[in-house]
């Protein structure tokens, strides 16, 4: 797979270490350098970070759904800022995009905004989701992707690739090399939600899952050289 423009996918919980909340600095900064090899190779760089090592919306119910997911949108804001400032130390030069006003700490989403940027040779922050409730991260990622007509999605998780059942339950599960959007939807394999699976797939978008803890994945990945799980659109 040859990657012009990626979008790279992390969990707000690989950010957070062993810890489960909040950031890990090693493990952003070793991201951080995983992805400058990449800007310095002259890929150009888009990422959306969930915001789970702050905010689960859905665990709870004591408060609406629509706040619990306004919530969950600016816990991506603050992984975004603290991501950017890591990215700047190690020599990059970042934006941070989202679909509301934050002040002064973002600028408002507009595709040519953001295509101006990765001419710059920046690394895009996509922050906030899609600006509305009753939408994952999953499918901003997705949304994003198709807006910035990008090659590939790159979901870096804490398992290894796609597989048939939960391998932590299942010794046995099989793991795909490669696999379908279709076949993904039709088996309920949940790489990422069902909206963002469909939009994917509409979309021709593929996407490639692999190990956040690999040692080089993210470069790797960035170069098409896919250790996990290939999806094809």
């Amino acid at each position: 797979m040859e990657m012009k423009r990626v979008l790279l996918k992390l969990s707000g919980e690989a950010l957070a270490g062993e810890k489960k909340t909040g950031f890990d600095e090693e493990t952003v900064k070793e991201v951080a350098r995983q992805v400058k090899l990449a800007v310095d190779a002259g890929i150009e760089v888009g990422v959306v970070i969930g915001g789970g090592n702050f905010w689960r919306g859905r665990q709870s119910n004591a408060i609406d759904r629509t706040k619990a997911d306004q919530i969950g949108m600016l816990a991506t804001v603050m992984n975004c800022i603290y991501v950017s400032e890591i990215f700047r130390s190690t020599g990059m030069d970042t934006e941070i995009l989202t679909p509301f006003a934050v002040g002064a700490m973002t600028k408002l989403f507009s595709k040519d905004r953001a295509n101006k940027y990765f001419k710059q040779g920046k690394v895009v922050f996509f922050a906030g989701g899609t600006g509305h409730p009753y939408f994952s991260t999953d499918t901003g990622v997705a949304l994003r992707a198709i807006e910035m007509e990008a090659d590939c999605i790159l979901l870096a998780k804490a398992i290894d690739g796609v597989y048939d059942s939960d391998p932590k339950l299942n010794p046995e599960a099989k793991k795909y090399d490669t696999i379908s959007i279709q076949e993904v939807i039709d088996k309920q394999l949940a790489v990422v939600d069902l909206t963002a699976s469909i939009m994917c797939m509409e979309n021709h978008i593929p996407m490639a899952v692999f190990s956040l803890n690999e040692k080089d994945g993210i470069a790797n990945a960035m170069q098409g050289k896919i250790n996990g799980t290939v999806v094809t659109a």
